[in-house]
């Protein structure tokens, strides 16, 4: 990946959250990016801010459809070339008690955060060959490194990821390719926001107990942010971490796994 200025990065679930914090960073590192999501006028708002060197190109994309990140991939080549790196960020959270999870939510969960993550990687991984050089950079969860109640489709979805990035990584590691995960613990986003927003409405507790809810696993009592997380998936992203492959890196203030 020398000289990584002015390449080709495309992030999935960049609209919000960690997505937004990952296209902020990789442009103040020169990228030309894409950005991908589902909200086509957030997207449109996260290019509008973003510098005009990243040449930011907001896409509609359902990663559950191939013919969705078909049509993206090739607008995306059209537009700024071909993709040196894949940020396989978006994903969705939904919890359940196990016996009354039904299968619709079971797939929901495997194909928003498993196969999409799959069809985007097989959709990228040409142009990686072809220049022999790339990242792929998938960011988990630390569900995908333990387990918790209540989200155990998730969890199953997230330990996917973590197999697949392993696995591909050692098929890639000759081939100038780097494939790793960024797991952060709870982070401060609209799904914890909208998390804890459920649990006050269920519970009757409050705002600040919900919330305590999440910050209880993290040793630094506190809820990651979205910009911490963007920082390793830049590091990832980088000249400097070229040795680096097949690795999880949880960033979840020494949760313990």
């Amino acid at each position: 990946m020398t000289d990584m200025h002015h390449r080709h990065a495309v992030i999935t679930g960049a609209a919000r959250g960690i997505g937004a914090a990952i296209a902020q960073r990789l442009a103040g590192e020169g990228f030309v990016l894409t950005l991908l999501g589902r909200n086509l006028a957030a997207l449109q708002a996260l290019a509008a801010q973003l510098p005009a060197s990243a040449r930011a190109l907001p896409l509609a994309c359902d990663i559950t459809s191939a013919d969705s990140v078909t049509q993206a991939f090739a607008a995306a080549r059209a537009a700024a070339g071909p993709v040196s790196v894949l940020v396989n960020n978006a994903g969705q959270a939904e919890s359940a008690p196990f016996h009354r999870m039904d299968a619709a939510h079971w797939q929901r969960m495997l194909d928003v955060n498993l196969t999409g993550t799959f069809t985007c990687t097989q959709a990228a991984l040409p142009d990686l060959l072809a220049a022999g050089a790339g990242r792929i950079v998938n960011v988990a969860s630390t569900a995908g490194l333990r387990g918790y109640a209540y989200v155990a489709a998730y969890a199953a979805a997230k330990h996917g990821v973590i197999g697949m990035t392993r696995s591909l990584a050692l098929e890639l590691a000759a081939k100038g390719i780097t494939v790793n995960a960024v797991c952060p613990g709870y982070t401060d986003t609209d799904i914890v926001h909208e998390s804890v927003a459920r649990i006050v409405a269920k519970t009757g507790r409050s705002e600040d107990e919900a919330r305590a809810e999440f910050v209880r696993g993290n040793p630094q009592g506190r809820l990651v942010t979205p910009a911490e997380v963007a920082d390793a998936v830049a590091w990832l992203c980088s000249d400097g971490a070229g040795a680096v492959t097949g690795q999880s890196i949880s960033v979840s203030g020494g949760e313990v796994m």
